[in-house]
């Protein structure tokens, strides 16, 4: 689906909140790649379940048309920074709810990014019936991501003990997490 463009000034950075365009698929296969590097709280180490460019491209086009998926950037000076997704499930059992992903370059940490793309993805579902959105994996260990969230309405569904392998070689849980609406 499509979102109206939102702008927004945070600690004296200007950028912009929209939804992904075609032309956006090569920055976004970029940029993905970048944040897999730059932090663990990722899934993927770089290189690992690479979407390249045709790739983005069939993503952005399931997701403007699919009422229950949308992708949107985070865009400063007309440079993408940050994305996020929400992907549905068409099965009946499940059609209520969707599992957000987010990603913003360390550079840009600290000015909003990753909490607008969630509130925007927050305000879209809310506006589409929506009643659940799943936060899967979220590292224990990155607190202010937990803090950010549970400020937004989430709450810690469930852990996965031992459920990811860092650089360091040791394990580490993840927390479910999920935001509901009646």
């Amino acid at each position: 689906m499509i979102i109206n463009k939102q702008e927004f000034l945070v600690n004296g950075l200007l950028y912009t909140i929209r939804s992904a365009v075609k032309e956006d698929a090569k920055h976004l296969s970029d940029v993905r790649l970048q944040v897999d590097g730059e932090t663990e709280h990722m899934d993927r180490v770089p290189g690992e379940a690479f979407i390249d460019e045709a790739g983005f491209e069939k993503i952005i086009e399931m997701d403007t048309v699919h009422l229950r998926n949308i992708c949107l950037v985070a865009e400063v000076a007309g440079q993408i920074v940050g994305y996020s997704r929400c992907a549905g499930n068409d099965l009946q059992r499940f059609i209520h709810k969707v599992e957000f992903g987010v990603g913003v370059l360390k550079q840009y940490w600290g000015f909003g990014i990753g909490k607008n793309l969630l509130k925007a993805s927050i305000s879209w579902a809310d506006a589409n019936g929506i009643t659940k959105i799943i936060l899967s994996g979220v590292l224990e260990t990155n607190e202010s991501a937990i803090r950010l969230y549970k400020s937004l309405g989430f709450e810690v569904e469930g852990i996965l003990k031992k459920d990811r392998i860092l650089s360091d070689g040791k394990y580490y849980s993840t927390y479910m997490m999920a935001r509901y609406t009646d």
